[in-house]
C-alpha cells in the first residue's frame, strides 16, 4: 500500500496545518472573491483548472464566490476559495522565507505541487502555487484541514497548470 499519497511533504510548519481542525467558520451566506486579471495564456490554463477541480474539497461541496468567474472557485460556505491567475506574492522571492526565517510564510510541497503558505491576520491560510505556469492561490479559513484541501486540489493543479515559470 502506498502511504505517501496522503502524506504531507514539506516543512514541519506545513505538517502542523493538517492538525488545525478547530473552531467554526463564518455563517455568511455566500462569499466574494476578487477576480484576477491574467493574460490570455494564463486565463486559458485557469479555464482548464476550473474544469478539472473536484466537486468536493476537504468534504465541502463546491459553492463558488461572487462574481461568477472561471478564474475563481469555492467550497463550503465558502471556507475555501481558489483564485487562478493571481500575481506572484512578494514573499515568494523573499530570501528570508527561503531560509526559513519568516514564521508567517513557509514553502513546501503536497502531492507534487509546490506551495508558499502564508498565515493571515484573521487566522486563515493562503497557499500560492510555485513552479507552475500560472499562480493559483487557495485561501483556507481557520479551522479547515489545510492538508486535505491541498491533497484534494493537487491532481487538478497538476493536470491543468504545467510546471514552469509563471509570467
Amino acid at each position: 500500500m502506498n502511504t505517501s499519497r496522503h502524506r504531507l511533504i514539506g516543512l514541519p510548519a506545513l505538517v502542523a496545518l493538517s492538525i488545525t481542525v478547530a473552531g467554526c467558520s463564518s455563517a455568511d451566506d455566500g462569499g466574494s472573491a476578487a477576480v484576477p486579471s491574467p493574460g490570455t495564456k494564463v486565463a486559458a490554463l485557469c479555464q482548464k483548472l476550473d474544469d478539472a477541480v473536484p466537486a468536493k474539497v476537504a468534504g465541502e461541496s463546491r459553492r463558488d464566490p461572487e462574481p461568477e468567474s472561471t478564474l475563481t472557485a469555492g467550497w463550503g460556505n465558502p471556507e475555501i476559495i481558489l483564485r487562478c491567475g493571481v500575481e506572484r506574492p512578494p514573499k515568494m522571492t523573499d530570501p528570508k522565507v527561503a531560509e526559513g526565517g519568516d514564521p508567517d510564510a513557509v514553502p513546501g510541497g503536497v502531492e507534487g505541487v509546490d506551495w508558499l503558505m502564508e498565515r493571515g491576520d484573521s487566522g486563515a491560510y493562503r497557499f500560492t502555487t510555485a513552479n507552475r505556469q500560472a499562480y493559483v492561490e487557495v485561501t483556507v479559513a481557520e479551522g479547515v484541514d489545510s492538508s486535505a484541501v491541498l491533497i484534494d486540489l493537487a491532481p487538478a493543479v497538476k493536470k491543468a497548470i504545467p510546471e514552469g515559470i509563471a509570467p
